[in-house]
């Protein structure tokens, strides 16, 4: 035979291992174990190929220089038998066409007996790394190793642009007895698109991969194959100094961002873009370390199908939304910040997901990762599906999310969003709408576990992490230890302080002295959780206007009040948050289809808040006064308190060598003057901030950079001075050794 030219033989009978009921199956698409059939098997002591190849004229099975031509043995199904174990597969279509490839179905398995041992007893800690998609190579070749959890379909398939989306092409094979599906396909590398085809009881669906680290753009639905090994990171030092960072006795101020309505480029035509993770790496961490901020928390960029959710309903877990570039681009934008010396936060979604079809609802025909009952598996409030806490694989698929994000892009810690409605069996519903825990109460206990597990797996992990939990409710012990009962987050959003001052604030000043509680009763539980004060996304959407916006009184009142409540945010205990856009008081409320108002930046009132907001996280990150404590209560003591001039007068207080801080707060468009408060050291006050200082756009009315204390009681103090109180203003005091 000369060289290049096909052998032809010819197959008498069918081998034992195939019947004609097998190559119905396949060329239908529904046989349930297609790697019992295709690839390489022995019968009747001679190896046989067996290959399905929709749109094949011609197959040839190549062994070194010997080539084999297969023989259609029913619709797309070639068989032969071939000497030799390693071979390629030559298929030839209409029209002179031919590609030459390995024979995924000659691949041994790749998942260990002790990987489907831990993803069966759900504590697979690091999931990501044998799920999902993975560039590698195999028994010397290269290809991808795609493998997914869908212990109820009948049949599972890779599709993909590398297969013409055929289901039939490669089907997977059952791992095990863990409900994983696997299969590794030569040839198929970074880039390439994907889906599986999961076949149920229920029909044919075509699922996102659950465990993908890459997706097409929205709306296409695709997942996409990404390489995410291989990175160089460069922030080893900031690595290495992040604890101290996270501690509850340093400075913490975060700028609350979504990165698609930051800013945009105009350059396409198309009425603005988003900046890239590279443009934002540049441009955003710069602006927050110019504006002083220690961290960035980012809006969910778990990619998500809709941009009206804001990343709040993701289909994507493990993959950075493809919005603003590939997942090493994201990582440039977490260097780029670290290098920065400023910490990254991510919000994180656990609970719950939008029930689009591609996604995880019902994955494999049935309630997989919900609960089938929608009185536990349905919020009516955002139109999603609920996690099934209780069921092991998904706790250990959202704890393992967890871990990835710190993992592999570096990230220094996860905002768990909507806790409460975990928490909480009834939450938002009303009577018969939902069912009792075992012991017919209220609480999920499921999901209690699942959040003590998540905080204990992140901090095992790496302790100079930090877990921040989104919870307006009393449930106690958030952010206390697991051990000692609590849930174990590092803090906790203080929702009580938020609501109450901001209702405060939004008040006549006329009115004030009746609601005077409203900004003092929230100390009663400073202390009680470590409190970060959110002035979030929330405050400033769905018609609740801008910050400056709720203010009352004139334009000059309006910066006036907004000057002073950042003032006394900052100055009170607890960690500070801010969204983008309220640190220049942006004029409209927050618009996620554009861009914020940077010309209305630009305006001198809008200038001089800013400007106030860049000092107070100056003067915050400088004065020991103001973080060392801010969780414990022997950091803070009342001074002058005065409902009917609604002034609120307060000391911080730090370590043993560090200078106290006294802080007086006037709520009214009133000046006072010769207004006397007690302090707790002799000496002089230096004024170290006053929200009215004309910088700010105030009018400069103050103390003329301080005050010396006399021998005259006050407030309980044997000291007391003197000061001038702007209206509506807030005067800080440190005093000088």
């Amino acid at each position: 035979m000369a060289h290049g030219q096909a052998e032809q033989l010819k197959v008498d009978a069918l081998p034992e291992f195939i019947t004609d009921a097998d190559i119905a199956a396949l060329n239908e698409g529904r046989h349930h174990a297609p790697f019992q059939v295709l690839g390489a098997h022995i019968s009747g002591g001679r190896r046989w190929v067996v290959t399905f190849q929709p749109e094949a004229v011609e197959v040839i099975a190549v062994v070194g220089d010997k080539q084999t031509a297969l023989k259609r043995i029913g619709g797309a199904v070639f068989a032969a038998p071939v000497s030799g174990k390693a071979y390629t597969l030559t298929i030839r279509y209409h029209g002179g066409n031919e590609h030459t490839t390995r024979d995924p179905f000659s691949f041994a398995p790749i998942l260990s007996d002790f990987d489907q041992y831990l993803i069966g007893e759900g504590t697979h800690k690091e999931l990501w790394r044998v799920l999902g998609a993975h560039v590698i190579k195999h028994q010397g070749v290269d290809g991808t190793h795609f493998a997914v959890w869908a212990p109820n379909a009948a049949r599972v398939s890779v599709i993909g642009d590398f297969n013409s989306w055929d289901g039939r092409r490669h089907p997977m094979r059952r791992a095990g007895h863990t409900g994983v599906w696997e299969i590794f396909l030569p040839e198929v590398g970074e880039g390439a698109l994907y889906k599986y085809e999961v076949v149920s009881a229920g029909g044919i669906a075509l699922k996102a991969d659950p465990l993908g680290f890459g997706s097409q753009h929205p709306p296409e639905k695709a997942s996409i194959v990404r390489d995410i090994s291989g990175y160089g990171w460069k922030d080893k030092s900031w690595m290495k100094r992040r604890a101290v960072a996270a501690d509850r006795a340093q400075p913490i101020s975060i700028y609350e961002v979504h990165l698609g309505s930051w800013r945009r480029r105009y350059d396409d035509g198309q009425g603005g873009r988003p900046l890239s993770y590279k443009e934002l790496a540049r441009d955003l961490i710069a602006y927050v370390k110019f504006m002083g901020f220690t961290h960035i928390e980012l809006m969910p960029i778990s990619e998500f199908p809709f941009d009206g959710s804001w990343g709040y309903q993701p289909v994507g877990l493990f993959a950075p939304t493809i919005r603003f570039g590939p997942p090493h681009e994201f990582r440039d934008f977490v260097e780029a910040a670290h290098l920065a010396g400023i910490g990254v936060l991510l919000d994180w979604v656990p609970a719950h997901f939008p029930a689009d079809a591609h996604g995880l609802a019902r994955f494999d025909g049935t309630a997989l990762y919900e609960h089938a009952d929608p009185r536990e598996g349905f919020h009516k409030d955002w139109n999603t599906l609920i996690y099934n806490y209780g069921r092991r694989e998904v706790k250990n698929y959202l704890v393992s999310n967890a871990l990835y994000w710190m993992e592999e892009y570096h990230l220094d810690g996860l905002r768990v969003d909507a806790v409460a409605s975990m928490l909480y069996r009834d939450y938002s519903r009303n009577h018969g709408e939902w069912v009792p825990n075992k012991d017919g109460g209220r609480e999920n206990y499921e999901a209690i576990e699942f959040l003590r597990e998540m905080n204990i797996a992140v901090y095992g992990a790496d302790p100079s992490v930090m877990t921040v939990a989104e919870e307006s409710t009393s449930f106690p012990a958030v952010s206390q230890p697991v051990h000692a009962g609590g849930l174990g987050f590092g803090y906790k959003w203080n929702m009580g302080w938020m609501n109450d001052t901001l209702r405060y604030m939004q008040k006549d000043p006329i009115y004030r002295q009746h609601d005077h509680h409203l900004m003092t009763f929230p100390i009663d539980w400073a202390f009680t959780e470590n409190f970060i004060l959110p002035i979030s996304h929330d405050e400033v959407v769905h018609g609740k206007g801008s910050m400056i916006d709720k203010m009352p009184g004139t334009s000059w009142e309006k910066f006036g009040h907004l000057r002073s409540y950042y003032a006394f945010m900052w100055m009170h205990p607890g960690k500070k948050l801010l969204f983008m856009g309220c640190e220049f008081a942006q004029p409209e409320e927050w618009n996620h289809n554009g861009e914020l108002n940077w010309s209305a930046a630009e305006e001198p009132a809008r200038k001089g808040v800013q400007k106030l907001v860049q000092d107070l996280n100056t003067l915050y990150r400088h004065t020991p006064a103001l973080y060392v404590k801010d969780c414990t209560s022997d950091g803070f003591a009342w001074l002058n308190n005065d409902p009917t001039q609604s002034t609120i007068g307060f000391v911080r207080y730090g370590n043993e060598n560090d200078a106290p801080i006294v802080v007086m707060c006037n709520f009214t468009p009133v000046e006072r003057v010769e207004f006397r408060t007690g302090v707790p050291c002799q000496g002089f006050w230096e004024e170290v901030l006053n929200s009215d200082a004309g910088i700010y756009g105030g009018g400069n009315r103050g103390n003329l950079g301080g005050v010396s204390s006399h021998n005259i009681s006050a407030d309980g103090h044997d000291q007391s001075v003197t000061l001038t109180l702007p209206p509506l203003s807030v005067i800080v005091l440190r005093h000088r050794r």
